[in-house]
């Protein structure tokens, strides 16, 4: 069978030797000094100037959210737009900060919001924020989208969580917007077994991050920005300054564990991304040379960092007979991201306002998807290509 993932990290077994020797040898294991290198190392290699660790991707997405609005920047009722095309953790912040949630369809050839989409929401709904989502490694036309938000006033944020390393000529996805999130979940791009990061070049916005990380307290921001705050909040003592809370918070924070796999992971991700880049290509031959199927248009991106093999099929009839084939050969798949997150029970259950998604509903009755990582070798490339021939095809 070739399943959805294989490992938990690139390189197995010499993560996990390296893992156990740090825990034998660290401590302690809660957020530290690992935590902080990897952030900087991180931040450095994205091309942001700060780097927020958490535990996991969804945090980031919540504290995010959360952060703005601590900061004024959203307030209770803003209408935030968000790809339709989503995963879950991606929208339920938007509810449970206040705001409304309004969804941008998707062009299915990008899998993605393209400007065209976005422009035609605007027209319909002002909006406040926009959280895209980067998905499974493509993307729409980022520079337009960006420049259509600053024309309008909108905060754009990405969710980068699908498509670390994926780079357009003008840089690289997660730094088109004020923030960025990215997971580091055992089946993303890069694991840590758990953990997230938030990622901006906005020092006030970073602040808050590790404000809002660690349960409103200052422990996580420099000694000068300390005094600025306790100065603000008339706080003198040291004592009374370590137990002093000043924002809304959570407890989101890493552990040193996180922070070790993050800097050990790091050092492998430009080739982990060639080899996902160049299992796509080849798989990609196969499948552009079948008409039942449409390829996911990348000529906008000059380095492609995918997150698995999106199989997109021309009719509901077509995906049965292509889920079929995947099936039958063991090869695990399944629905593109949360398909269309207006018919999710969660969102039925605190969302009134309906939209039209007729791009966003076909990818998701026609689409799916298998993994796509290193470790894939070429005989479960072949086995995947075999697999999107069409019927009397060699």
């Amino acid at each position: 069978m070739i399943p959805l993932m294989k490992n938990a990290f690139f390189r197995e077994y010499e993560t996990r030797k390296a893992l156990s020797e740090f825990i034998l040898q660290a401590d302690p294991l809660s957020m530290g000094r690992r935590c902080l290198e990897f952030e900087k190392t991180f931040a450095k290699w994205q091309g942001r100037s700060q780097a927020v660790l958490f535990n996991s991707g969804g945090s980031a997405n919540l504290a995010l959210m959360q952060a703005l609005r601590n900061l004024g920047r959203l307030g209770q009722g803003d209408k935030v737009g968000f790809s339709a095309l989503t995963w879950s953790t991606n929208v339920m912040p938007v509810l449970q900060m206040g705001f409304t949630p309004v969804p941008v369809d998707c062009e299915p050839s990008l899998l993605n919001v393209s400007s065209r989409n976005l422009e035609a929401r605007i027209r319909e709904v002002g909006l406040k924020a926009l959280f895209l989502t980067n998905a499974l490694g493509f993307t729409g036309d980022l520079e337009a989208i960006r420049d259509l938000c600053r024309e309008a006033g909108i905060v754009l944020l990405e969710d980068n969580c699908e498509s670390l390393g994926t780079e357009l000529p003008s840089g690289r996805t997660g730094n088109f917007g004020l923030a960025s999130t990215f997971s580091f979940f055992v089946a993303h791009h890069m694991s840590t077994i758990e953990g997230g990061m938030a990622a901006t070049d906005d020092d006030e916005l970073a602040d808050m991050l590790r404000i809002v990380r660690a349960n409103g307290w200052d422990r996580n921001l420099s000694a000068v920005k300390q005094r600025m705050l306790r100065k603000r909040y008339n706080v003198s003592s040291e004592l009374q300054a370590k137990y002093t809370f000043y924002d809304l918070g959570f407890n989101f924070r890493p552990t040193e564990i996180t922070g070790f796999l993050g800097l050990f992971q790091m050092k492998f991700l430009d080739e982990n991304t060639r080899r996902r880049e160049r299992n796509h290509l080849q798989i990609e031959k196969v499948l552009r040379g079948n008409e039942d199927l449409i390829p996911i248009a990348h000529g906008h991106i000059s380095r492609l960092s995918p997150f698995a093999l999106p199989v997109l099929c021309r009719s509901e009839r077509l995906k049965e007979h292509y889920l079929n084939q995947f099936s039958g050969a063991g090869i695990e798949v399944r629905p593109i991201i949360a398909g269309n997150i207006q018919t999710q029970p969660f969102y039925e259950r605190y969302v009134e306002e309906r939209f039209d998604l007729p791009g966003t509903v076909f990818v998701d009755r026609c689409g799916f998807y298998c993994g796509n990582y290193p470790e894939l070798g070429e005989s479960d490339i072949d086995l995947i290509c075999s697999c999107l021939l069409k019927d009397g095809d060699p």
